[in-house]
Formats: C-alpha cells, structure tokens, sequence
C-alpha cells in the first residue's frame, strides 16, 4: 500500500475516533430507538406548541369555535339515531340506546378524527420538516394530542348524555380513565403508523373514509354487539369481537351503563385491550421510526 494511502487511512480512523469522543455522528444516520426516543422527549414543548397552534388554525376563523370539538359528535349521534335507531329500529335488545350509541360515536370518532389526520401528518408539512431538523414523529404524536383534547370536551358532554337518559354514577366510571389511557396510545401508534404510510403512498389517504366506514361497522356502533353472536359463529366472530375499537368501545359503555351486554367478559377484554395497545402503540413507534430518514426526501 502507497505509503499517501496508509497516512490517509490513519487520519480516517483518527478523525472517526475523535469524533466518536465528542458523541459525532455520521449524517444521515438513523439513531437508536432509545436516543431517538431520548430526542422525542427533548421535543415535547414544541411538540404541545404545535398542537396548540393546530387547535388555533383549525377552529380559530369559525364563529362556534372549539364548540365544532363536540357539536360534530353530537350531529353524528343525532343522525345514526333517526336512521338506526328510529327508522331501522336496530335499537331492539339495548334499554338505554341513545347512551349506548352516543359512546360507540363518540369512542370511535377520537380513533377516526386521529386516523385522518395522521394520515397527513407529515406530507402536509413538507416544507417544516424540509427546514428544521426535529424528530418527525413529533408531528403525528402532537395530531394525537389535539385529539386526546377535543377528547375530554367530548367526554364530558358524554357524561351529561348518559345521565340525561337514566344512568346513574357508579364507582364503574372510574375505569373510564385507564380505558382512555389505553385507546389514547393506541391511537398514537396508529397515527405515526398510517403518517409513514401516508408520507410513502399518497393515494393511501383515498381509502382511509373507506377503511373508516367498514370499520365503523364492524365495531357494533350502530347496533347492539349482539347482532354478531346472532348471525356469525365460529372464526369469523371471533374475528369481528377482536376488533380493538369494539373493545374499547365497550370498555368504555361497561364503564359508564349498567346492565349493558358486552361482546366478552370484562376481564377479557381489558386484556385484549393492553394486548392492542402494546401491539399497535410500540409497532406503530418502531414502523415510525424506521423510516425517519426517508420523511421530506423526494
């Protein structure tokens, strides 16, 4: 070897070890998924910023405002009531079924409004990722976060319509807390999972209201969880009663109903529901970060 090359290669190497000393790395690298974590937290103002400025945005030029958070439940709740409830009467088998379908509308929309807007996550903010290096799923994680508050204005017009209509309180509502905490990490992984998609596959975005539909019917909103164990049996229930927003939605009618008809035992599904959450919540995170280094190229 040329004697230039050898004194070259000893440069290389000294430079990598300084520059390993001083915690340098290469450009472009994908950091471990504790330092991208690490950097996450790092993050987490602007993180709560954006998604305060998001609320801003969004909501700041209509004249009802943050009222729009839980008027469009409300209207979605009202219309599936006339056309299900009333015209297609599937409201047999369910004593109190305006609270029973006010939670399946209200547990499902905090999933679908994080979905559609995660899918956009970060092909709509090409140009800031473009100019700021910060880590991306920032973005998805504050979309979570703007729900998880339009949340708690809608969960506490929920409690009003289940009193409303002849529940009571019962030291049950109370588990309305770790219920949201699970579908709120749930909701997170799904959000940076479908952002990636979304920033991969533009014409995704397309079948997401499809997607959407279809699962809102297979998540017994609609109509009692009953209608399932009366027409399927077999692997195709156990299928549809393994969906994880029926589970959380009746997690969430168990809490606040009495007297309601669960598509499994409770214990069951409390353990179905820490299984979607860690499933969904880290995969969603790791799928997320994988493809970091890919967010804003082409």
């Amino acid at each position: 070897m040329p004697p230039t090359a050898v004194a070259d290669s000893d440069t290389g190497l000294a430079l990598k070890e300084l520059a390993r000393t001083h915690g340098l790395s290469a450009a472009g690298k994908l950091p471990s998924l504790r330092d991208y974590s690490r950097q996450l937290w790092s993050y987490r103002h602007f993180i709560a910023s954006y998604a305060n400025a998001k609320v801003s945005s969004s909501l700041g030029r209509t004249k009802l405002g943050a009222f729009w958070q839980v008027l469009t439940p409300l209207i979605n709740a009202a219309v599936y009531y006339v056309i299900f409830g009333v015209l297609l009467n599937t409201q047999r088998g369910v004593d109190n079924f305006v609270a029973y379908l006010c939670i399946g509308v209200f547990v499902f929309g905090f999933t679908q409004s994080v979905v559609q807007s995660g899918i956009q996550s970060i092909s709509s903010n090409m140009g800031l990722i473009r100019a700021l290096h910060f880590p991306r799923a920032s973005l998805p994680l504050a979309i979570t976060m703007v729900e998880i508050r339009n949340m708690f204005a809608s969960m506490a017009v929920l409690m009003v319509i289940v009193l409303a209509f002849g529940e009571p309180i019962t030291w049950e509502w109370l588990l309305i807390i770790p219920a949201f905490v699970l579908q709120s990490i749930f909701n997170a992984g799904l959000a940076m999972g479908t952002a990636r998609l979304g920033s991969k596959v533009a014409d995704f975005k397309q079948l997401v209201p499809f997607i959407m539909r279809i699962w809102l019917y297979g998540s017994a909103v609609l109509y009692p969880v009953t209608q399932f164990s009366d027409h399927l049996s077999g692997w195709k229930l156990y299928l549809v009663e393994a969906n994880p927003l029926l589970i959380f939605i009746e997690l969430m009618r168990h809490a606040l109903m009495e007297d309601v008809t669960l598509a499994a035992s409770a214990p069951v599904l409390w353990l179905q529901a820490i299984g979607w959450t860690a499933l969904v919540g880290l995969g969603g995170y790791v799928y997320f970060w994988r493809g970091e280094k890919g967010y804003g190229r082409g």
